[in-house]
Order: C-alpha cells, then sequence, then structure tokens
C-alpha cells in the first residue's frame, strides 16, 4: 500500500488517505484520528497489522478522488528524527568502503510535494545541492536489531530529498559541520509511505532525479557501500528508533549540482512514487550549471553499477 497524507483543494482538514491507481482514498473513517497529522500516520505505522485488512478492502472498493483535486503533503510532516548517512555509494573508481557513519538532519526541514525548497539568506556557502535519497521509515520501538532481523524495524520507505549547503569541495556548511543540511525545508520527502510488503528487495531500486527536466542523479540503490540491513543494525545500536523516524541511505554523488533561483526539481524512485518542488532564493543566487565534481549523470552509463564483485 502507498499511504499518503492529503487536504482536498477545496479546503478543508488533513486526512490520511490511500494513494491508489484510481486515485486517492480517504481512510480517515478506518483509522485513529490524532491531534496532528504526525501523530495520525505514527498511529497507522503502529497499529498498521490490524488495520491492514480494512485498508485492503478501502483501496480496492472505496470511492477515490482524483488526483488534481487533492493536495499531497509530506507524508510525516515532523518525524521524530532523521538520521542521514555520510556518503554510502561506490562511486567511479572507488574499491574499499567507506566507515559507516550518519549525522541528524532537522525534523523541522519536512516539506512534502508542490512545496518550495528556501534558499537561505546565507552567503557564506557557495552552492546549494540536491541529494535524491532512499529513505527508511521506521516501525519502532527498535533498539538493538541485528541486521538479520532488519525486516522487525521496517515499516516502509519514501523519496527524500537531502539539500545540503556545500563550502569549499565536499565540506558543508561551517567548516565540517551539518548544519548546512538543516536549514527549513531542506527535507523534502513524498509523494507516499510504500510500505514494505511493496518493496521486497529495497537494494534494487532505480532512484531518479531532474532539474529543470534534465536527468541528474540516475543510480540503482544496488550501489550502496552499507546497504539497508547494515543501516538499521548501526543506527538501532547507537539509539531508540521510534515509528516514523527515518533513515536516509545516503546517494551516489554522481550527477550532484546547484539548486537555484526558479528551478522546478523532481524526485522518482521505483516502486515508491514521483514528486515535483520548486526551489526560490530570495537572493536571486547563480552558479555554474554543470555537474558537480565533472560526473555526469545524464551519461546512460552513469546507471552502471559501481559495487565491486567481491563486495558481494
Amino acid at each position: 500500500m502507498k499511504l499518503v497524507l492529503f487536504q482536498p483543494r477545496s479546503g478543508g482538514a488533513i486526512v490520511p488517505g490511500l494513494m491508489t491507481e484510481r486515485g486517492v482514498v480517504n481512510i480517515a473513517t478506518l483509522v485513529r484520528q490524532s491531534y496532528t497529522p504526525e501523530l495520525t500516520m505514527e498511529g497507522i505505522i503502529d497499529d498498521f497489522e490490524r488495520l491492514r485488512p480494512g485498508l485492503e478492502d478501502a483501496r480496492l472498493n472505496a470511492p477515490a478522488l482524483a488526483p488534481d483535486s487533492v493536495r499531497l503533503l509530506p507524508p510525516l510532516p515532523r518525524p521524530g528524527k532523521i538520521l542521514g548517512c555520510i556518503g554510502n555509494y561506490w562511486e567511479h573508481a572507488q574499491r574499499e568502503p567507506r566507515p559507516l557513519n550518519m549525522f541528524m538532519k532537522n525534523p523541522d526541514a519536512v516539506i512534502g510535494p508542490g512545496d518550495t525548497i528556501m534558499l537561505p539568506e546565507f552567503t557564506e556557502p557557495w552552492m546549494f545541492m540536491h541529494e535524491a535519497e532512499l529513505a527508511i521509515v521506521i516501525k519502532g520501538p527498535a533498539r538493538r536489531i541485528s541486521r538479520e532481523r532488519w525486516r522487525s524495524a521496517v515499516f516502509g520507505y519514501t523519496c527524500l530529498i537531502d539539500v545540503s549547503a556545500r563550502g569549499e569541495g565536499r565540506m558543508t556548511w561551517k567548516k565540517g559541520s551539518w548544519l548546512g543540511k538543516s536549514f527549513d525545508t531542506f527535507a523534502p520527502i513524498g509523494p507516499c509511505i510504500a510500505t514494505a510488503d511493496e518493496i521486497p528487495e529495497p537494494n534494487d531500486l532505480h532512484v531518479r532525479f531532474w532539474n529543470n527536466g534534465e536527468l541528474r542523479h540516475n543510480y540503482n540503490t544496488d550501489d550502496m557501500e552499507h546497504r539497508v540491513p547494515e543501516l538499521v543494525e548501526f543506527a538501532s545500536t547507537v539509539m531508540t528508533l521510534r515509528s516514523g523516524d527515518l533513515i536516509a541511505c545516503g546517494t551516489n554523488h554522481e550527477g550532484l549540482g546547484a539548486l537555484q533561483d526558479g528551478e522546478t526539481v523532481e524526485i522518482e524512485i521505483e516502486r515508491i512514487g514521483r514528486m515535483s518542488l520548486r526551489v526560490a532564493d530570495p537572493l536571486k543566487r547563480s552558479w555554474e550549471r554543470g555537474i558537480y565534481m565533472g560526473a555526469d549523470s545524464t551519461n546512460p552509463e552513469a546507471v552502471k553499477r559501481h559495487r565491486p564483485r567481491s563486495a558481494g
């Protein structure tokens, strides 16, 4: 199933729904409504197995709203935690995996489909960049989950754009600080949460990202240095993971480029969906429109997997 939060364009409350081939199905009468949309979605995650038969019937038989009659919101408006992998993809001629490491990204940075990425009025970073990523949606509480039991802690998956302020080279804002990934609006997620049964193998998904219609990111999640089971094990060893927490799996840096005022960007991950956002910059800055690091993801070879055979 594909879970969403939406609001009718004619107005009204934000309610949970299912994205189907027929349109968007309202499931508000089938689930427990909480004080906030975030808590409502977390409740669906916690209670999903009990809710599943009714939701499946609604997916197949309930009336559906036309997609253009609703406004989709981020399926998790304010996750408790967003953990992001540092690097985590085999790239170029690299043949040794880097140590697994993560940073924390501001949960208040979340926006959703159709929203606007607002570049901050800071002049220190020389570029604000896009990173298209698969994100894991946690079912908790999850603590010390071994990689053999990783599925017990995974509810589903969504798309995430890890917008990043970068200074010289690949350093983030403020010379090594990860704060440059946490400006407001720097964590677009959506368009839905695809439940785990929709994606039997998260390490075999095609990720694509367009900037003004130009294909930039174009890679397969099989190229992760540290795969999804290891990410769940690592994160849950450090801290307890709660329902609705996110682990962003990192990006293949081939194809990185600047985000600039007036652009439209789109992310699509196989089996999850596609969403579009706008970019606005109050200072109207501009950077060279090229591919960062000289890796052109518009090349048909860019999706070729770099994972060495020795990595399994």
